[in-house]
């Protein structure tokens, strides 16, 4: 698992090459606002919100050029009052890659976003 070494590289990789939770959470927030706005929960309109987060993240990800490979997953579901209950896990090398998720939330929709990241 990684470490700082002695040429200061985390895993091979300097600080600057890593993601942080809060950049992640920027990069989903936005591509979730851009996809979805202010629309109300429509079933119609679910497949192409999912293709436009999912495809928004990657391209804001790809943008930073950074040695990763993403994976990125989207579920929406209507607010209903209703629960909606997600797991994961992974085993990796936890100083440089990672996972996060955001819950997004609006009067008629929920929408779940994991990222995951994995050097290479």
């Amino acid at each position: 698992m990684g470490g700082v070494d002695e040429d200061g590289l985390i895993s091979g990789l300097r600080e600057e090459q890593l993601i942080t939770n809060e950049e992640m959470d920027q990069i989903v927030k936005e591509a979730i606002d851009q996809a979805i706005g202010t629309n109300i929960f429509l079933h119609a309109k679910v497949n192409l919100w999912t293709s436009n987060v999912v495809e928004g993240v990657l391209k804001r990800l790809a943008s930073l050029s950074k040695p990763f490979k993403y994976v990125v997953t989207c579920n929406f579901v209507q607010k209903t009052g209703s629960g909606m209950h997600t797991a994961s896990t992974a085993l990796w090398d936890a100083a440089v890659d990672g996972k996060h998720t955001v819950l997004w939330e609006s009067q008629t929709i929920q929408c779940v976003v994991s990222v995951y990241w994995l050097a290479i």
